[in-house]
């Protein structure tokens, strides 16, 4: 028992450093985008403003691996919390166990989630406003 409890720990662990991941990649987003809008708007380079969706976009994907990756760790604690776990112990291999959750869970669908898909769909929608805004 006391082995299952330290592996859930881990598992925890691992899920919290997911979310954690996901949350410091929207705040660079935000902050790269921004500083690439200071630094157009200083030199007065409308090629600045456009580079700043590729960053965007790079961190949109990432994101998306994180959450998908933070699921797959919460299918692998749901898989250790019951009674007649196959999961080996201290395991944290995610790939063992090939259910329909487990490809719900997969990094394409985690890029379209609400958790990701709202935050940098709005970002993307305010940096064309900001375009718009100034050469207009």
């Amino acid at each position: 028992m006391e082995t299952k409890l330290k592996h859930l720990e881990f598992i925890q662990e691992t899920i919290r450093r997911m979310a954690s991941n996901s949350f410091l990649l929207k705040g660079w987003a935000v902050t790269l985008v921004s500083a690439l809008f200071v630094l157009a708007d200083k030199q007065a380079k409308p090629e600045f403003f456009y580079i700043a969706y590729i960053p965007t976009a790079v961190f949109w994907v990432l994101d998306g691996y994180y959450l998908s990756l933070e699921r797959k760790f919460k299918l692998l604690y749901a898989d250790v919390t019951k009674e007649n776990s196959t999961v080996p112990s201290m395991s944290l291999d995610i790939g063992t166990f090939k259910t329909f959750e487990y490809w719900k869970s997969w990094w394409i669908i985690g890029i379209v989630r609400p958790a990701t898909s709202l935050f940098y769909a709005s970002l993307v929608v305010a940096m064309r406003l900001v375009i718009l805004g100034l050469y207009s």
